[in-house]
């Protein structure tokens, strides 16, 4: 009796034990935490940026912070300035369908001489030598005749006029496009008197030659115009390290080859370029273009044009067509600033080749 009282004493504390528990409030009850899951952590996959061969100033807008409108032949404004896609100042994007990239170039300087041929400029040894140096555009060709319609063309996307002599335009321009992404850009003339002078032609200088006095919108804004200066300027530019993103340079009527020959001009070019090619700093991100306005009537308007840069692909040929309104159009791609919707937005910019393996 004792062993079937002990045992049943013991089942009954067993089940107390056990009812107990289960009547015990949850709240009491310290819950079970989750253990979290384990994270994957995927690397980045996103394409890596390629780095772009100048370092730009990290002040500068971006490009298509503003649109400024074009213009048509009338000065009445059109359809709106559209930035370039992937245009950002000294990093352009690789994917454009033409198959063009940008060049890359921090500073970009063109030199205008006149009135040659390309064959009768490469029978010059000096300007073959430069082509042998830097990349020949061997199918250039100014876009009419006479001179100063040429250098219109270069800055505003069309020619708008037909002869040389003194004309004040109400169409936007490159100035215009150089403002709203915050580019800075400056015109070297030799002999020019200053002042926004705009009276014509006087001693060694031929407005003609100068197409930014032409725009009502440059000759009659003092801050525009000021950019506007006698070339001896850039050797002080370049001795206080001060170039502007874009430099136009316009030798007088004798260096451009005008009043005299090509000879003439090439002993100039020589004198004045050689300095600067050896200048590590000065070509440091600078690309040089080197082209005339038109050929001396005799050909089909094509013109010697040659790049110069670290940069480029030395040595090499394009055989690519192209005209003032590509030069114009690089320009633009090269800084992001859009185009004038003109001939520009129809021109292909200087093909990716150039900057590459060369397009030969």
């Amino acid at each position: 009796m004792y062993r079937i009282g002990s045992l049943r004493f013991y089942m009954a504390t067993i089940l107390c034990a056990v009812f107990c528990i289960s009547c015990v409030s949850p709240s009491t009850v310290a819950p079970t935490q989750t253990q979290p899951r384990a994270t994957l952590t995927v690397p980045n996959t996103a394409p890596a940026k390629v780095a772009t061969p100048i370092s730009v100033n990290p002040t500068q807008t971006q490009a298509g912070s503003a649109t400024p409108p074009a213009s048509s032949q009338n000065g009445t404004p059109t359809t709106a300035v559209q930035p370039t896609q992937g245009g950002a100042r000294g990093g352009c994007q690789t994917n454009d369908t033409q198959g063009h990239i940008c060049v890359y170039a921090q500073h970009i300087m063109v030199i205008v001489l006149e009135n040659n041929s390309r064959d009768k400029v490469l029978a010059i040894p000096y300007f073959k030598q430069l082509a042998d140096r830097g990349v020949l555009l061997s199918n250039y060709h100014g876009v009419t005749h006479p001179s100063q319609p040429n250098y219109i063309a270069m800055i505003a996307g069309d020619t708008y006029i037909s002869d040389d002599g003194n004309h004040d335009l109400p169409q936007n321009n490159l100035v215009d496009l150089f403002d709203a992404a915050g580019a800075t850009w400056k015109a070297y003339m030799e002999d020019y008197p200053g002042k926004c002078y705009a009276r014509g032609s006087t001693g060694l200088y031929a407005r003609r030659h100068n197409p930014f006095i032409s725009f009502n919108n440059v000759r009659t804004n003092p801050a525009r115009c000021s950019q506007l200066v006698n070339a001896a300027q850039l050797a002080a530019d370049v001795a206080a390290d001060q170039l502007p993103d874009f430099l136009f340079y316009v030798p007088n009527v004798k260096n451009d080859g005008h009043d005299t020959t090509l000879a003439f001009a090439a002993d100039w070019l020589s004198g004045f370029l050689e300095p600067k090619l050896a200048n590590a700093a000065f070509m440091n991100g600078t690309l040089i273009v080197v082209t005339f306005d038109e050929d001396d009537g005799k050909a089909d308007n094509q013109v010697y044009t040659v790049l110069l840069g670290p940069m480029v692909h030395a040595g090499s040929t394009d055989a690519t067509l192209y005209t003032h309104y590509s030069l114009l159009r690089t320009i633009e791609d090269n800084y992001g600033l859009g185009t004038l919707n003109l001939k520009d937005a129809l021109a292909a910019p200087f093909a990716a080749c150039n900057f590459g393996t060369g397009c030969h």
